[in-house]
This record gives C-alpha cells, structure tokens and sequence, in this order.
C-alpha cells in the first residue's frame, strides 16, 4: 500500500529540491548591490502614484476566496474523473454530495451580490 505512493512522495521530494535549489541559486549567484535606482518604489515601468497603505474594498478579497475555493474544486474533480469507473455509484453519490455543497455556495455568493464587480 505504501509502495503505490512513492512516486508522489518522489515528485514532492523532487518538486523541494528543485524549489531549494533556484532560492539557493539566487541568494548565492545574485547580485547584492544595493543602488538608488533599485531602492526606488518601482510599479509596472512608472513612478508610483498614489498612497502606498490604500486599503482595497472587500469585494477584492471576497472574490480572490472564491477563485481559489473553485480552482481547488478542480483540483478534486480531476483525480475524481479519472478514476470514476473503479470508485462506482459510491465515489459519484460523494462526488455529487460534494458538488451539491459548492453550487449552493456559489448560488449563496451570487444572490448576495458577491460576484458583482463594482469600480
């Protein structure tokens, strides 16, 4: 049983070295020359406009939670369709159940008006 998860524990161990070895080379390799220019605030090629402490509305953050609730969702259906045939009537009444609670999560979010994107 433990054996059938060892090339995801590889891909993790992998995935870890990788991720450690590109910040160990840029802390060892990069330059560390602190210059005016590069301790100037810098915001898409211009000079920043504008209160640096703005706070941003809720709406922001409300919808930022919701992407990453529904990007998560695919996350599982995924792995879920590709093994459907082999978890039968079981795994589709969870699949379904689990559906069931997003889309009256999302139905909730839209007639509250979350999904509204006011300027």
């Amino acid at each position: 049983m433990v054996a059938s998860y060892a090339p995801i524990f590889l891909l993790f161990v992998l995935a870890a070295a990788v991720a450690a070895g590109m910040f160990g080379a840029g802390h060892f390799l990069g330059e560390k020359r602190s210059t005016p220019e590069k301790d100037m605030p810098f915001e898409c090629g211009n000079e920043s406009g504008g209160a640096g402490n703005a706070k941003l509305s809720v709406k922001f953050y409300l919808t930022a939670i919701l992407f990453v609730v529904f990007d998560i969702e695919s996350v599982f259906v995924y792995p879920w369709a590709v093994s459907f045939k082999e978890l039968g009537w079981t795994g589709f009444l969870t699949m379904l159940s689990f559906l069931v609670v997003l889309v009256v999560g999302l139905v909730y979010c839209w007639k509250k008006g979350a999904l509204e994107w006011e300027i």
